[in-house]
């Protein structure tokens, strides 16, 4: 019966993260580990919820799209999902969809941010590091600070 009550309480755990935002499988294992019995349990557990579709790494990967691709480019989206422990062929699939509105998101990013384009290279610099950190590769960058009059 303790064994019952261990794996409901695994499963419990898991099913409350669940019912707050989307996981991935390895996030939620990670998560879960201190309170197996064992990675075997673990590994049933997670594969029952699976298997019912509470988890699935492509809902997770969509999830995190729509949540992070407004403040967020391609490069730094592609860091948080594979730190998530998802497979580089779903990560690229995903990511493949927000290239066409990569220059459109940097540029609304950079907006909310500035308020003029750069006047001389150091405010350049400043405003290409704050794209940059966001995950916006260089040419988006470039375009991103050329002006509106660069617009595809």
């Amino acid at each position: 019966m303790p064994m019952a009550l261990a794996q409901l309480s695994l499963k419990g755990r898991a099913l409350r993260l669940l019912s707050m935002r989307e996981h991935s499988r390895v996030e939620l294992e990670r998560k879960l580990a201190a309170h197996s019995d064992g990675p075997e349990q673990l590994r049933k557990v997670l594969d029952e919820l699976q298997a019912k579709d509470f988890l699935s790494d492509e809902r997770f990967v969509e999830s995190v799209l729509n949540r992070r691709s407004p403040k967020l480019g391609a490069g730094r989206i592609r860091q948080e999902l594979h730190g998530k422990g998802l497979d580089s062929e779903l990560v690229g699939a995903a990511l493949d969809s927000l290239k066409g509105t990569e220059v459109e998101r940097a540029r609304e990013v950079w907006k909310r941010k500035f308020d003029a384009p750069p006047q001389d290279a150091a405010e350049r610099g400043k405003q290409a590091r704050f794209l940059a950190a966001r995950g916006f590769g260089g040419e988006v960058i470039r375009r991103v600070l050329a002006g509106p009059g660069d617009e595809d």
